[in-house]
């Protein structure tokens, strides 16, 4: 092992000379050094250390930075100035051993690594043992769809509201981030609600599959979401004001009826048509919007048959769907039939348990 006074020597030559292979070889016996006396150093000492390193390694060639990369990464005690260089060097091949391995790096660099490197940098933070809620913040709005799985998939990662909307939100084109964020035990209930009210029936399958026991549970978590997106979209509609203002007008006239109702929906005025048969049936809008969009028109069926209207008005009605014509929806002769069948008695009872259903959701949530 060399002698501190050998190294020294050894430093004024490698400054002198400027040659990288020089340098690179007196910042490998620079680092023995540190490493002996890892456990001796003072503060000041260290700040010597964390200097020399600093200019040494400041202009080596990068498969020599990515050498000393390895290294550092694994020595807690390393100077924290030349750890930051490393972690911050553009090269992913310096940086990206001490962003996935330094455990003691600071929060702040890693989100500066996060915020202006590219997406390799991003995967090594991903993969680190504890990630803080500001650096995954960053790491699922900026990193590539494998980046954000990797981060998701952390059992160590921490999320905030901001970090967990932006999964949500990801997760809607992309299934394998959608699985990823379920799995998380974690995960706040509003956003567990949101990814399953956004979620395609082929992933809200995968989601039961993964868990049988959760289907059930499954399924009224997605009404539940779907009534809270539902509700905040109303909230800004000035159009679904004026519409439950009219609607709610007409029923303290004594005006509300199906002759009305029927008006509405052969207007194409869907808010005013929702409200109608929303305050006709005693049920709350969330589950009449759904039904009315609805690819299977069999709940129209339930709800206009329990009302006693006739077939014209409930043709009316389900031609209030855009997506009508499409699906089970398509064969309008099909669908007359089957209202013919199904019977009043049936369709009662099925809205009283409708209006069952959702007071006990009601209640629950309070």
């Amino acid at each position: 092992m060399a002698s501190q006074q050998d190294v020294i020597d050894q430093l004024e030559d490698a400054f002198a000379r400027r040659d990288s292979g020089r340098r690179a070889e007196t910042l490998q016996r620079v680092t023995d050094l540190f490493v002996t006396t890892v456990s001796r150093n003072s503060p000041d000492q260290v700040a010597l250390y964390d200097e020399v390193m600093g200019r040494l390694v400041a202009e080596l060639e990068t498969s020599a930075k990515a050498t000393f990369g390895h290294r550092m990464a694994n020595i807690p005690e390393a100077p924290p100035r030349v750890i930051r260089k490393l972690a911050l060097d553009e090269a992913v091949e310096v940086a990206a051993p001490v962003l996935l391995h330094f455990e003691r790096l600071d929060e702040s660099t890693l989100i500066d690594a996060a915020k202006t490197r590219g997406n390799g940098h991003l995967m090594a933070i991903s993969r680190r043992k504890v990630l803080p809620e500001a650096v995954t913040d960053v790491l699922v709005e900026r990193g590539d769809s494998a980046v954000a799985l990797s981060t998701a998939r952390n059992p160590g990662a921490k999320f905030s509201d901001l970090g967990y909307s932006t999964l949500v939100r990801r997760s809607e084109a992309d299934q394998g981030l959608a699985l990823a964020v379920w799995a998380r035990p974690e995960i706040p209930r509003q956003h567990r609600l949101q990814l399953f009210a956004r979620a395609s029936e082929a992933v809200r399958s995968k989601f039961a599959s993964a868990d049988p026991r959760k289907a059930a549970l499954i399924r009224g978590m997605v009404a539940s979401a779907s009534d809270e997106i539902q509700a905040k979209a109303r909230d800004t509609d000035t159009r679904y004001a004026a519409a439950r203002a009219q609607v709610e007008a007409l029923r303290a006239a004594g005006r509300l009826d199906e002759a009305q109702l029927a008006a509405f929906a052969r207007a194409g005025d869907f808010d005013s048509a929702a409200v109608a048969l929303s305050i006709m049936t005693d049920l709350p809008i969330g589950p009449v919007e759904r039904a009315l969009v609805n690819d299977r028109p069999e709940q129209v069926f339930i709800l206009t048959k329990a009302l006693g209207l006739t077939w014209e008005t409930t043709e009316a009605i389900l031609t209030l769907d855009p997506g009508f014509g499409r699906g089970p929806k398509r064969d309008l002769e099909a669908c007359r039939e089957t209202f013919g069948r199904l019977q009043a008695t049936t369709a009662t009872k099925a809205l009283h348990f409708y209006r069952l259903r959702e007071r006990a959701a009601a209640t629950s949530s309070e």
